[in-house]
């Protein structure tokens, strides 16, 4: 049986519909999988945390080259050098901060937008910056695809933090650190939180910081490997 001009563009889109919802029905199997596997096997057990990561698409912020192992148990490149983290460490790192609902949270790195938009689902709002401009404006683009729209995004130097808009409840860093900057403990409110890899270059360890008066406590977590914070504040571009 032949099939009018018409026709055949109909079951073209037909099929490639099916396609499409059976790819998302994969990926939303894998994300249920990354959850139960990598996350709650690990000892993660802040449920709101947990509902986030089920939520957030992972798949949308990694290149197309990489989509297969969006859910894989590792760090992806997204170009420029820079990597979207591993699930574990978003998770861990976004349990560290103890969001509630009602915060507004500063993150340094931007990279994909995928801890942005995990950020998103926890916080009342969300005040980003990313060094390099074709990151920045891809992870922006991303976002507002998926209808994020709390959040500020700037190109700029993020180890200077975003002063302007201080204090915020709970700061993010998304890259190693030599030392733990000052800047960016005082632009936190009482009681607020900073969660930073500090370490050498090649091997960090993953702090929590919490504001009190003029001072912080320190408290270590786990040992990690994130690429260099460039900046004032951070290392050189080397």
């Amino acid at each position: 049986m032949s099939l009018l001009p018409n026709a055949i563009f109909a079951r073209k889109n037909m099929i490639t519909k099916k396609g499409s919802d059976k790819k998302r029905e994969n990926w939303e199997q894998e994300r249920l999988l990354m959850v139960k596997g990598q996350l709650k096997g690990r000892g993660i057990s802040d449920e709101r945390v947990l509902r986030a990561m089920e939520k957030v698409p992972r798949d949308k912020f990694v290149p197309q080259d990489y989509q297969e192992s969006a859910y894989s148990d590792g760090p992806l490149p997204i170009g420029e050098g820079q990597t979207v983290s591993q699930p574990y460490m978003v998770g861990i790192m976004t349990q560290c901060l103890g969001l509630k609902g009602e915060e507004r949270v500063l993150e340094i790195g931007t990279g994909s937008g995928y801890q942005s938009a995990v950020l998103m689902e926890l916080a009342r709002e969300l005040f980003t910056i990313e060094r390099i401009p074709s990151l920045g404006e891809r992870a922006k683009s991303v976002l507002s695809e998926l209808s994020y729209d709390r959040f500020h995004l700037k190109i700029a130097d993020g180890t200077k933090g975003w002063p302007e808009e201080a204090p915020f409840d709970a700061i993010i860093v998304t890259a190693g650190a030599p030392v733990i900057p000052e800047t960016l403990v005082n632009q936190l409110s009482e009681g607020g939180r900073l969660v930073i890899p500090v370490g050498s270059r090649f091997s960090q360890k993953l702090y929590r910081c919490s504001k009190k008066g003029k001072s912080y406590i320190k408290e270590e977590n786990t040992m990690c490997v994130f690429v260099p914070l460039i900046g004032e504040f951070g290392w050189d571009d080397e």
